[in-house]
């Protein structure tokens, strides 16, 4: 298992194994058939305090270029961060939630090891105060032994945190109105990192959103197969919108109105790839894209969810 930090060791042998352009869309019943909300909010400014309630469950697609990072901000005021970026935008992802008015990361998690996902994880712990830490359990002989990798379990263990292996099935909560549940990993091996990603849904009054890392074709099927409500207003597509995630299959089961792709502009992979875009596009989904819109920010009262693109970029 990816988790033996939970125990002290000694530090060197942990060092060994580890908004000027807006868009506003209210979406109503799933398949699609939305209205036209009212004007779009023009930049973050109108997020809540970290602790304090709100109307409305805002979820921020953070642009962090070639990465990954999403920052959930509950009605009750609490937080929940996807991913923290690479290491080259630690720092400004750091500085940007602060400025969110962010003091607690209440759930943080960590799809999957690799540094476009926890790039920036270190940092977070070290700086905010951090409530319970969910990570995807890894057989020993995948682990990373990444200075990234390594670097993040010294900064959980030097804080005292434990680790929550993610399973599916799990409720990480559940308020009545608003849920999220974790829907993968399914199995305990992969042949590759990306299909331990960790896969949530998040349910916010009568909408949902469906966060998926960096997971593959595997592990949609398993996901299909074992007969999962998949069905979701937004979908965060798997691998930046690469062709090995976001299947035919995957995409009817969740049948998503909006999709949303994080990635780098101009990266070296070409992400998202041309076949996934006209996939998605076929199937009449609207389509944001962080290397195009920057930080997109969108807001659910439980019944529409309205977005805003343009928000400050993470990256720069």
């Amino acid at each position: 298992m990816a988790h033996r930090r939970n125990r002290r060791t000694p530090f060197w042998v942990s060092l060994l194994i580890f908004a000027a352009i807006s868009a506003a869309m209210a979406f109503g019943s799933r398949g699609g058939t939305g209205t036209v909300a009212g004007p779009a909010p023009q930049s973050s400014s109108g997020a809540q305090p970290s602790g304090t309630e709100q109307d409305t469950t805002s979820v921020y697609f953070l642009d962090v270029g070639q990465g990954d990072s999403e920052l959930i901000r509950l009605k009750t005021g609490e937080n929940i961060l996807i991913d923290a970026g690479t290491p080259e935008t630690a720092q400004e992802l750091a500085d940007y939630l602060a400025d969110l008015g962010v003091s607690k990361i209440d759930f943080l998690i960590a799809t999957h090891p690799h540094a476009d996902h926890i790039g920036g994880m270190e940092q977070i712990v070290d700086r905010f105060s951090i409530g319970k830490v969910y990570m995807p359990r890894i057989p020993d002989s995948q682990i990373p032994t990444t200075a990234t990798y390594e670097k993040l379990l010294t900064a959980i263990d030097r804080k005292g945190l434990k680790i929550t292996a993610a399973k599916a099935g799990t409720v990480i909560f559940d308020t009545g109105e608003e849920k999220l549940e974790i829907l993968a990993p399914n199995s305990e091996k992969y042949g590759d990192l990306n299909s331990y990603s960790i896969v949530t849904m998040l349910t916010s009054g009568e909408k949902r959103f469906l966060f998926t890392g960096d997971a593959e074709s595997d592990s949609e099927k398993e996901m299909v197969k074992k007969g999962y409500d998949l069905r979701c207003d937004v979908l965060k597509c798997g691998h930046h919108g690469s062709s090995t995630s976001t299947s035919a299959a995957f995409l009817k089961a969740a049948g998503p109105s909006a999709a949303v792709i994080s990635c780098g502009l101009n990266n070296d992979y070409g992400h998202p790839h041309k076949e996934v875009v006209d996939r998605l596009k076929k199937a009449g989904v609207t389509i944001y894209r962080t290397d195009q819109q920057k930080t997109i920010l969108a807001q659910c009262d439980g019944k529409t969810i309205r977005f805003t693109t343009g928000l400050e970029s993470v990256a720069g």
